[in-house]
């Protein structure tokens, strides 16, 4: 018989496993934060906040000449300094040129009459940087507006200095001296009822701060800011227009003794406090509703220390109050997370 040949089964080829697809949230699940990247860091958004303040430190210098750009440079190497100090002391990362402390010493500056000594304006540095910044921690953990504070701490150690204001060097001229004291446009409103035509609020050829002169040049730097998209824009927008509303309440009731709306944006350091102060990051409220509750009791407050209060001027203490209330407010804002019980914010 014959042998009959067995064919041997054809062997399929194995399958070759499939990997499976990345769940995107898998990534967030085993990795830390951050979990998205982006361009921007620190480094860039401070030095581009420097650049949108070299307007309004090229108007002062231009209507007070090199007190003005004196003023700036040791308010700046000054808050570096005592920064570089303290995280030596500390031993913890010097981080100078990450363009906080600049910023620092540029608003300080810029809240100070051009005739204030330099060796005031340092001790207000150190202030600034050692008790409103490094205190608490560094950078992102302070709860007040560094220069604030340090104008704060000068306005107490020195009153009469830190009021001793100076015409612009354009009026100077005009009457052939090189200096001549003056009232600011708050304090001819409030003590001698006489209103600065807007105009020269609006181009600076005003006595004040370093701050207080050129309000095109504040502006311009604002809108630089937000063009780079870094500040939120319902906080300048709801400061102004918290200023503007009840500032226009006063005027309707009496428009002979209160100063119109206008009056009150662009004098003082309102334009200052509006684009550079209520939209720092750290010592403002992160909820929607927490930042409109912010700008408008801030610019409430602003009114009514100018108009009722012993003081011409409130930004300041309008903006430092509302720091302090900044994580109460951010705490009764906050979103309710679903699951959550009882209590929640004003959202929930």
């Amino acid at each position: 018989m014959e042998e009959t040949k067995q064919e041997k089964p054809i062997e399929q080829p194995k399958p070759v496993p499939k990997e499976p697809k990345e769940n995107p949230i898998d990534r967030l699940v085993v990795s830390s934060s951050p979990h998205f990247s982006t361009e921007d860091n620190v480094h860039k958004i401070m030095h581009t906040v420097i650049l949108a303040l070299l307007p309004a430190c090229a108007a002062s210098i231009y209507f007070f000449g090199l007190n003005a750009l004196f003023l700036i440079i040791t308010c700046i190497v000054a808050c570096m300094a005592t920064e570089y100090a303290f995280q030596k002391i500390r031993s913890k990362p010097v981080t100078i040129t990450d363009g906080s402390a600049i910023i620092t010493g540029i608003l300080l500056a810029l809240t100070l009459p051009p005739s204030f000594p330099l060796y005031a304006a340092v001790l207000g540095s150190v202030v600034a940087i050692g008790l409103g910044k490094q205190i608490f921690g560094g950078l992102g953990y302070n709860i007040f507006n560094p220069a604030l504070l340090g104008r704060a701490f000068l306005q107490a150690a020195y009153p009469v200095l830190i009021t001793t204001w100076s015409e612009p060097l354009t009026k100077a001229a005009k009457q052939g001296i090189d200096a001549v004291s003056a009232a600011t446009p708050l304090a001819l409103m409030k003590f001698e009822h006489k209103i600065t035509p807007h105009l020269d609020l609006l181009f600076g050829n005003t006595a004040g701060s370093l701050g207080e002169t050129s309000a095109i040049a504040i502006i311009l730097g604002g809108l630089y800011l937000r063009y780079k998209g870094y500040i939120n824009w319902k906080m300048p927008l709801g400061y102004f227009g918290s200023i503007a509303v009840f500032g226009g309440i006063f005027w309707l009731v009496n428009p002979l003794k209160y100063p119109d709306p206008l009056f009150h944006m662009l004098a003082g350091g309102a334009m200052l406090g509006a684009w550079f102060m209520v939209t720092d990051m750290v010592t403002t409220p992160t909820t929607p509703i927490g930042q409109w509750i912010f700008v408008i009791v801030a610019g409430f407050l602003v009114v009514i220390i100018r108009l009722l209060g012993g003081l011409p001027e409130g930004v300041m203490y309008s903006i430092l109050l509302m720091n302090a209330f900044t994580p109460l407010i951010n705490r009764h804002t906050r979103p309710k997370v679903f699951g959550e019980g009882g209590q929640g914010g004003l959202t929930g």
